[in-house]
């Protein structure tokens, strides 16, 4: 005679999961909420990049304006931060501005038809100074 599979005739106790999961996030969003900022940040290990030795605290970066444009506009074709200046000019405020700061941005706009000499002994004039942060751009 074969043996036959007993069948249970009552279902396992089963427990429906999504109530608990339900209150689960419910107290996270409480707790979420509820937490003050003080508390996140008193908590958080960030370290903060360490000072420049270098660098003082009241280093002013200051922004040096060469316009460079045709001399048959007038003038030797120069203006330092729009005051027309000649070469000669040019290379003593060039040199004051290096003594500052040679880190200051110097700035060299070119009209479309200055000559590209003139772009030339600018950028001569700021290597001789040790002025490297350049931007060129023309109008």
């Amino acid at each position: 005679m074969a043996k036959g599979k007993k069948s249970s005739s009552g279902d396992g106790a089963s427990l429906d999961m999504t109530p608990m999961i339900d209150v689960v996030f419910q107290l996270i969003i409480f707790f979420v909420v509820t937490m003050k900022q003080e508390d996140i940040l008193s908590h958080l290990d960030a370290m903060a990049p360490a000072p420049d030795a270098k660098a003082s605290p009241q280093e002013k970066l200051e922004m040096v304006t060469i316009d460079i444009y045709n001399p048959r506009q007038g003038g030797e074709g120069f203006s330092f931060n729009k005051t027309p200046v000649r070469y000669t000019q040019l290379d003593s405020e060039l040199r004051r501005a290096a003594r500052n700061n040679k880190g200051s941005t110097v700035l060299l706009r070119c009209t479309k038809d200055s000559p590209h000499s003139l772009l030339v002994k600018a950028l001569d004039l700021c290597n001789k100074h040790g002025m490297t942060n350049l931007a060129i751009f023309s109008l």
